[in-house]
């Protein structure tokens, strides 16, 4: 009885071992064959060849060798006619919303164009001459973040040129779920062009089948859209970022909390900017019972950065380790709270909050004391409609 029951127990450990291991290597195994859009050349390169091309990328269009996409392309001698730069530029070192000039870079001679500012969307004579506009820039799948609205320009620009788009896919770092608000058309703007939530639940590839699939696209026009994807890329699975996708996203922790964190930025309260945690800590001079202190001051990622040289009370969220698959509401009903300032709103006076919002509806929320759970709730059906759109665009497994 005793040695049945010490086998029984040496198998059941040797099979509990077993399903842990296999779980594990098959875990880092699918992370080893994992490939971006960029590092499979042999799905785009034939259909790049003898053709010439625009490129709309920046610092994050890097191959796992750190080779820059566009170097690459020119190695192999593919005709770049211009480089494409969004917000940040080309090189990512612009501040947000910073006015980026044309140039060239230097390293190739390739005319760079930017596409911010007043030339959001590609002009007819900036696509002369070219067949094929290839993008690939890391996103972070947040409305918010402004790559999406450059593709959409960029798409819109590409269907009505004859010019086909190819979008080399990267991993999303909010994928396999979705949350927030789904913004009102009333609200539409560059930081948010579409009827989606604030976390959509899309690669930047997918996202661009969406648009084009919905017809989305101004006049309802469709582009001749090509989507290179990933291999191996599962969407709840999260990858190493090859470099930050701009200055006051320098780490995976900050990109984790940026869709909860940014909704302060429509509000009297710093997230950081100006410091070394941007995006990790938040605070302002009238939230004084709040427990963290910090100033803001001009850094490279930030050369005017809100609140500059006043001391902020607040939170630092640099040690906050659970990777989120939600919004997190508590720090800015938290801080709403806290905020004591007699001569001015906690809300900016230009509403912008709404605008990263895409709805009056959550400010009001918050004004009215509304809990987190309250307020999610009263986004349910909108995200529940919005997801039978998803749907339909999803190319990768969870």
């Amino acid at each position: 009885m005793n040695l049945d029951f010490k086998i029984k127990n040496l198998l059941l450990i040797c099979l509990i071992f077993l399903g842990v291991f296999t779980q594990y290597y098959s875990q880092t195994h699918d992370k080893i064959d994992f490939k971006t859009g960029a590092d499979q050349p042999e799905l785009y390169l034939p259909l790049l060849k003898g053709k010439t091309i625009g490129v709309v990328t920046n610092q994050t269009g890097l191959m796992s060798d750190r080779t820059h996409l566009v170097d690459f392309l020119v190695k192999n001698g593919i005709k770049i006619k211009s480089i494409f730069a969004p917000e940040h530029g080309f090189r990512g070192d612009a501040d947000a919303g910073e006015k980026v000039k044309n140039g060239i870079d230097v390293k190739t001679g390739i005319p760079i164009v930017s596409l911010y500012g007043n030339n959001k969307k590609p002009k007819q004579d900036q696509l002369k001459g070219i067949d094929v506009v290839v993008f690939d820039i890391q996103d972070v799948g947040v409305r918010f973040y402004t790559y999406i609205s450059t593709l959409t320009y960029l798409m819109e620009a590409g269907a009505e040129n004859n010019v086909e788009i190819m979008v080399l896919d990267r991993p999303n770092p909010h994928d396999g779920y979705t949350d927030g608000p789904v913004l009102r058309k009333k609200w539409s703007s560059f930081v948010g062009m579409h009827e989606v939530p604030v976390v959509y639940g899309l690669t930047i590839g997918e996202y661009g089948k969406m648009v084009n699939g919905e017809k989305w696209l101004k006049s309802g026009v469709q582009a001749k859209y090509t989507l290179i994807p990933m291999k191996n890329y599962h969407k709840k699975q999260r990858y190493a970022i090859l470099d930050k996708p701009s200055p006051n996203l320098p780490n995976d922790k900050s990109i984790n909390l940026y869709p909860s964190l940014c909704f302060f930025e429509g509000t009297q309260v710093s997230v950081g900017r100006g410091t070394d945690l941007p995006f990790q800590i938040y605070g302002s001079p009238w939230t004084p019972n709040l427990p963290y202190q910090f100033t803001p001051k001009p850094n490279s990622g930030a050369k005017d950065p809100f609140l500059n040289g006043k001391l902020c009370y607040g939170e630092n969220l640099s040690d906050f380790s659970k990777d989120l698959k939600e919004l997190n509401l508590e720090w800015i009903i938290k801080a709403y709270k806290n905020y004591k300032n007699p001569d001015q709103d906690f809300f900016l006076k230009n509403l912008w909050f709404d605008t990263l919002s895409g709805t009056d509806e959550f400010r009001k929320q918050i004004i009215a004391g509304k809990s987190a759970q309250e307020i999610k709730a009263s986004w349910k059906p909108d995200l529940d409609k919005f997801e039978k759109i998803r749907t339909k665009y999803v190319v990768y497994e969870n």
